[in-house]
């Protein structure tokens, strides 16, 4: 994306996702109009189109900018040289904490996926089968090397997870007793004590 500015020094992308979060936060996605988006963001329609096609592509680019610091960082675990079991438990932990750090996001795409467009659709659930198929790639990483039990198949823990994930959005309080590292640590840790022979 270009990085043009407006008066206050920020980019206008960013000035329109930022918008667009909160307000499809606050109102829903489906009641949040176009116009609401650039009175808040300060721009023109105009600018709007420049950057994203449609309000839908606003919808999709708040879940993608997650996923792919997500994939970003699980590609760096995977990738690392450290024990397996180490980089699946830092993996576990990563996806909870930046899943914590961006809970709007996660939230607004939760509830509004099924208002995306079908092509859209289609390539956020090939964005996230990729980014599953990473973290599973180390689980089954595990288990040949027979750190993890095979009893358990490799999809299914993997489902496991996420499905814990998913459902923060709906639970997690930043207010609440725990801080998001320490959510992180129990959800790896039970991950963990589920892969164990």
């Amino acid at each position: 994306m270009p990085r043009t500015t407006d008066g206050d020094g920020t980019p206008v992308p960013q000035r329109l996702l930022a918008a667009a979060t909160r307000l499809f936060a606050e109102q829903g996605y489906d009641r949040t109009s176009v116009q609401e988006i650039v009175e808040a963001a300060g721009v023109t329609k105009g600018a709007l189109y420049h950057y994203f096609g449609s309000k839908d592509d606003l919808l999709h680019e708040v879940y993608a900018r997650v996923l792919r610091l997500q994939q970003e960082r699980l590609d760096a675990y995977a990738d690392s040289d450290e024990p397996v079991e180490k980089r699946v438990r830092e993996a576990a932990a990563d996806v909870v904490v930046t899943t914590i750090d961006n809970l709007d996001d996660a939230s607004i795409f939760f509830r509004s996926m099924h208002q995306l467009s079908p092509e859209k659709n289609k390539q956020v659930r090939a964005e996230r089968r990729r980014y599953h198929e990473r973290f599973r790639a180390l689980i089954e990483e595990g288990q040949r090397a027979d750190v993890f039990t095979k009893e358990t198949p490799a999809d299914l823990v993997v489902d496991y997870h996420f499905g814990s994930v998913h459902h923060l959005s709906t639970w997690y309080r930043p207010d609440g007793p725990l801080s998001p590292q320490e959510v992180a640590d129990h959800l790896a840790d039970l991950l963990l004590r589920a892969l164990r022979p």
